[in-house]
């Protein structure tokens, strides 16, 4: 029996500054392996990120999930590989490639690995067709970043693309990424701490205020990361401005909190208060169990929050694995 599935997770294939070369020559990510278990994220020359091999071997990654208890983990790139900034058709090879190593990757126990895939979210045709391509390969899904420069999930290219997942049956997960800063929170990591949970506090937002969820069918299975930032704590001043201000209702018909039937956030925010904040405002069925796995910022020991919050037992069950069986579709 599944208890537990790990829905956010994240995975980097073992590609060289040669192959990260027909994306970009320059600056491409790639992955310099430092033959100690050890390696480092590399944007061409320039160190973007140490890691370890749990984000590129399957074996200790699968170790990593026995010792936690995750029966399922389901991956996706991280969001430096997603190459929005690109030509369209060098990201939609270098989307395509990605998604082939990453189900390489769950190859290795297709019972326990399952993977979701990028697209060149640049170009609307593109994403679509490599989304579709990547459903039927055995992905269960796509991930995109929470915006394409300085276009926002409101952006009628990237409404359409949503509509085209739900009309395809292709569930998204949006990560934020390129957080939002003109140089003031340069230190103590102030971008992931602050600028973050706003990018999808505005992702969420820019879709229930611009009327995009008025166009997209209901039948879309809609997911954003890290517990929907900063949106549940401040959604009562967001209904507050709809109540009193046109120009909030002037695109949204009804009281922004009522749009809550419309998307899934994970759980990954580190503290039982929130969760049960997210819990009430977002309904225990709407919340998926989300790591950040592997990386330092994501939960150390995956489920503990989940499971020591002071929720009830069905709801505590419903996260850890129903909900997510659900919205992937999964037996």
């Amino acid at each position: 029996m599944i208890r537990k599935i790990d829905m956010h997770a994240h995975f980097f294939p073992p590609i060289t500054r040669q192959e990260a070369a027909a994306l970009d020559p320059l600056d491409a990510p790639w992955l310099r392996l430092d033959g100690d278990g050890s390696g480092q994220i590399m944007a061409g020359e320039r160190p973007f990120r140490p890691v370890d091999a749990t984000l590129w071997d399957p074996a200790l990654r699968l170790a990593q999930m026995d010792r936690h208890g995750v029966d399922v983990q389901i991956l996706c790139a991280t969001p430096v590989m997603f190459g929005y900034r690109y030509p369209a058709q060098a990201a939609a090879q270098w989307a395509a490639r990605m998604n082939d190593l990453a189900l390489a990757h769950c190859a290795h126990a297709p019972d326990r690995l399952k993977a979701l895939a990028q697209v060149p979210l640049q170009d609307l045709e593109l994403a679509c067709r490599e989304a579709s391509r990547a459903r039927a390969a055995g992905h269960l899904g796509v991930q995109i970043g929470n915006h394409v420069g300085a276009r926002d999930l409101d952006d009628d290219a990237l409404v359409q693309f949503l509509i085209h997942c739900a009309n395809e049956q292709i569930p998204v997960l949006v990560h934020p990424w390129d957080m939002m800063t003109d140089g003031r929170m340069k230190r103590w990591m102030l971008p992931w701490l602050v600028a973050m949970p706003a990018e999808t506090q505005l992702g969420i937002l820019s879709l229930i205020l611009s009327g995009a969820f008025e166009r997209i069918p209901r039948s879309l299975k809609l997911c954003f990361a890290h517990g929907g930032g900063s949106f549940a704590f401040l959604l009562g001043r967001v209904d507050n401005a709809w109540r009193h201000r046109d120009i909030i209702r002037q695109d949204c018909p009804r009281l922004p909190s009522s749009y809550t039937d419309r998307f899934y956030v994970d759980s990954a925010v580190f503290d039982a208060r929130s969760l049960r904040l997210l819990v009430d405002v977002m309904g225990e069925e709407r919340v998926l169990l989300g790591s950040d796995y592997p990386y330092p910022l994501g939960e150390q020991e995956v489920g503990r929050l989940v499971a020591t919050a002071g929720l009830e037992d069905r709801t505590v069950r419903n996260i850890l694995c129903r909900n997510t069986m659900a919205f992937f579709g999964l037996q």
